[in-house]
């Protein structure tokens, strides 16, 4: 196994929850309005530090969607999920952006984001992510 290389972030910082590598900065959010199976998840226009899994085709609540899951480098969570191709012209903004669920990061703050008892986890656009 080879050296593994961190970017390294500063500002506002999105990270592993498991291994705190950094994964994103708050500048970079497009939307906070996505779900996840574990419930809420961000969109971002960039993310760093993650593999990219192979693509595949997904029907999510928004129409069919090209996404390749995304894992952590650090320890190999898997913490969202990229958009290749989305299929549907009004999702076309999606593609090449990255959706990290909350669940699986620390915010800026150093919180974890836990799922509470009463999130919904289905019906998201995610359901099949």
């Amino acid at each position: 196994m080879g050296r593994l290389f961190v970017v390294h972030l500063e500002g506002k910082i999105y990270s592993c929850k498991h291994c705190r590598t950094p994964l994103a900065v708050f500048e970079d959010i497009v939307s906070k309005d996505f779900q996840s199976r574990h419930g809420k998840a961000y969109l971002f226009r960039k993310v760093v530090n993650v593999s990219i899994g192979e693509a595949d085709d997904r029907q999510m609540i928004t129409g069919m969607h090209t996404v390749a899951d995304i894992f952590c480098v650090g320890c190999g969570s898997h913490v969202g999920w990229t958009y290749v191709t989305a299929h549907e012209k009004s999702q076309k903004y999606k593609e090449g952006k990255s959706v990290l669920e909350r669940f699986k990061m620390s915010g800026p703050d150093s919180n974890n984001y836990w799922v509470r008892h009463e999130t919904h986890v289905g019906g998201s656009d995610a359901d099949d992510a």
